[in-house]
């Protein structure tokens, strides 16, 4: 998806909602990664960054970019000399579809089993005890009754 001339990421919109979940695969969360930490980036410097990890030649990347291109996660603009590459998602964005998504696969949607199931699998500190009362509380104060 190429983007039109002066149109920036907040022109675009928030293209992902709660009905329009975008699953990344592991290989592709490495590429967003990169996007999100500096945009934009060529096919050439993902290439770079990506290779002593993935291994991932040139195409590999051009592939990987196609398919995110079509799930509507990055989109480029044409540079000077080599398309620019940016992300279309918000890391959050994603990081929370993700989420909801295991939620969802593995706990049927329950936020209680998954919790107890963490708390229950090892021992929490004082400090991710104390996190997770604060969590709790500001949700508590978000509840509508």
């Amino acid at each position: 998806m190429q983007a039109e001339p002066g149109c920036d990421a907040a022109e675009r919109g928030n293209f992902m909602n709660q009905n329009e979940r975008i699953s990344l695969s592991n290989g592709e969360w490495k590429l967003m990664n990169l996007l999100w930490n500096q945009a934009p980036r060529t096919i050439m410097e993902l290439t770079r960054l990506l290779e002593p990890e993935t291994g991932w030649s040139k195409n590999a990347v051009i592939t990987m970019l196609n398919r995110l291109e079509a799930k509507k996660a990055v989109y480029h603009e044409a540079g000077e000399r080599a398309k620019q590459f940016y992300p279309l998602i918000e890391r959050e964005e994603a990081a929370l579809a993700e989420t909801r998504g295991f939620l969802n696969r593995v706990y049927e949607g329950s936020l209680s089993l998954m919790v107890d199931a963490m708390a229950s699998s090892k021992k929490l500190s004082r400090r991710e005890i104390e996190e997770l009362y604060e969590i709790l509380k500001r949700a508590e104060e978000d509840v509508c009754d």
